[in-house]
């Protein structure tokens, strides 16, 4: 019952409506005593001749009554307590993606999709039933179970009661058992489940690749063995589960037998009349609901139990990327130093950067060239704070980064990563996502500045179209020009561009970069490519090597020393040439 004390927080949060709603199943169960009574009177009336047609009304009366009342009192106290349950499924899910959303960059590393969304998804739902079935059956099994008790005992025969009660311990004992197998057994279910559900994300988010490859009958293979592991662990739930109702079928037959033949035994004696034995088999004959009940309780707590640990576990991870004490509440903006002596990502070794020192001026234009892998992303990744550095430091506007809230720091930058991604939305909503209440003018002057205003109105709905999940039904550098478009449209202080013209042809890469230029003035802009004619004009271009800059200056200044930039611009151009028949 540990989920219940975990969960206490909430009860309080809603106690006056679970108070109330066990106050009528207590009313209710207290009811559910009167017909067994009436039916034991009206069984001693006909015995000894006295049932008359005014005292039969009576008792129906009383019974129609008990029964209406039972219907309302059910009736309200389903929305007491499984109304609270929602609410705290509400808010569980709430505070879920507000905690996806403020996590860090490594949280997602280390994390799979599917497993996050089972944790939003089914683990949410079992602690849902353990706050709204698991109450109703802990309190009405309780409840009821003990009026019942009560009444046999007090009203009937305190001995007969005893002993129909003899098997009860062997019950506790062994659904006990069956409760600790459920949780273990559960835990397992739920991270195959986890399993199943990031397998069938990632194949659909990557069916292209897969029928490109004519992986098909692999991937199917693949989630089917997922899909049979997911039913083999639930079936292994469902053996434990299937314990309970033959065990308390059992254990209430025994008592049956019990209480008939010592009962009748009783009757003989003049100890007990007939009513009296019928009253107390119909009693006993209302125990098995709350026996059962019982059983259903530990696999419905068990469940919440697993599913409630997994889902703290999950909101007690830190994130990485905080903001400190008293941080600064302002926009950043002036001029940018870097001064990094080493950067080393987490869990690795190596440091992915070293010496990394220089300073841009605002408004000016920064290129950053070199190998696939040299650390170019990682440069603009820690501008932004996806990662805070070990050993150094990045001024903003004569500030370090870490001064300003992460809000306010990444306000003022405009990122368009390498790997676009759109959402399933119009084409216009896309590019005003960060500003979803500017006009229509604004962007449709953010789209023509990326170049991409004149693809959108040849869609048949304008920016009206709908590009699908991930941006589907567009092309690679549609997809770039749209997420360029996102990021103009704030305006802002700095705007990264990660390799983001590499899917459009040359004469859109420069009408992209003189629109740049023209609308950007005063504003910086940070740029990298692997193809150098992009970054020609920068005021500043780095060249990186294995975590180092082994090269900087203008594009003239790098064109007068040999070096990796000479050697990579001379082989572009003669590449492009021979793509033009020269």
């Amino acid at each position: 019952m540990k989920v219940f004390i975990d969960l206490m927080w909430f009860f309080k949060q809603e106690k006056k409506a679970y108070v109330t709603g066990v106050l009528l199943l207590l009313f209710v169960a207290f009811l559910q005593l009167v017909p067994p009574k009436v039916i034991g009177l009206v069984v001693d009336h006909i015995e000894q001749g006295s049932l008359t047609m005014e005292r039969l009304g009576q008792y129906l009366l009383l019974l129609v009554g008990a029964a209406l009342m039972m219907y309302i009192l059910r009736f309200y106290w389903r929305i007491m307590i499984f109304g609270s349950a929602v609410k705290l499924s509400m808010q569980l899910r709430n505070r879920l993606f507000h905690h996806f959303t403020s996590m860090s960059q490594s949280f997602y590393q280390k994390k799979r999709t599917g497993d996050l969304m089972a944790h939003a998804t089914n683990d949410i739902q079992a602690i849902q039933q353990t706050a709204g079935a698991g109450v109703l059956t802990f309190v009405d099994s309780l409840a009821t179970g003990g009026f019942v008790i009560l009444a046999m005992a007090l009203t009937i025969s305190w001995k007969l009661t005893l002993i129909s009660l003899i098997p009860m311990p062997f019950m506790a004992i062994l659904t006990s058992w069956y409760g600790s197998l459920l949780h273990k057994r559960f835990h397992l279910a739920q991270e195959a489940f986890s399993s199943l559900n990031d397998k069938t994300q990632e194949s659909i988010t990557g069916i292209k690749v897969i029928k490109t490859f004519g992986q098909e009958k692999e991937d199917i293979e693949d989630f089917r063995k997922q899909s049979n592991d997911v039913v083999d662990k639930n079936i292994s739930v469902a053996r434990v589960d299937s314990l309970f109702d033959p065990t308390i079928s059992i254990i209430v037959g025994i008592s049956f037998f019990l209480s008939l033949t010592f009962g009748a035994r009783f009757v003989l004696n003049g100890e007990l009349t007939i009513g009296q034995l019928v009253s107390f088999t119909t009693y006993l004959g209302l125990l098995i609901w709350p026996m059962l009940a019982f059983g259903w309780l530990f696999n419905i707590v068990e469940r919440g139990r697993a599913s409630y640990d997994r889902v703290i576990a999950l909101l007690n991870e830190k994130a990485d990327i905080v903001d400190k004490e008293a941080a600064l509440n302002v926009t950043p903006s002036g001029d940018i130093q870097y001064v990094i002596n080493q950067f080393t990502y987490p869990n690795e070794v190596e440091p992915t950067l070293q010496d990394i020192h220089f300073e841009l001026k605002r408004g000016q234009t920064l290129g950053i060239v070199g190998k696939t892998g040299a650390g170019k992303t990682t440069l603009l990744k820690l501008l932004i704070r996806e990662y805070d550095i070990n050993h150094g430091e990045i001024m903003f506007g004569g500030q370090k980064i870490t001064e300003y809230t992460i809000d306010k720091l990444r306000e003022a930058v405009g990122y368009v990563p390498q790997d676009h991604f759109l959402f399933s939305a119009t084409i216009g909503e896309n590019i005003s996502f960060a500003k979803p209440l500017c006009k229509k003018e604004a962007i449709q002057e953010a789209a023509k500045i990326a170049n991409i205003h004149n693809d959108i109105i040849q869609f048949t709905d304008g920016y009206d179209t709908v590009v699908g999940e991930r941006g589907v039904s567009l092309s690679g550098g549609q997809k770039q020009r749209i997420s360029i478009a996102r990021a103009l449209l704030l305006n802002p202080e700095v705007l990264i561009l990660d390799d983001s013209l590499s899917a459009v042809d040359a004469k859109t890469e420069e009408a992209i970069l003189t629109s740049l230029k023209e609308n950007r003035e005063g504003k910086t802009t940070i740029i990298t490519s692997h193809r150098l004619s992009a970054i020609g004009h920068a005021d500043l271009i780095l060249v990186i090597d294995n975590g180092r800059i082994t090269q900087s200056g203008t594009h003239d200044r790098l064109m007068d020393q040999d070096g990796w930039y000479k050697d990579m611009y001379l082989r572009q151009q003669l590449e492009d040439l021979v793509e033009h028949g020269g």
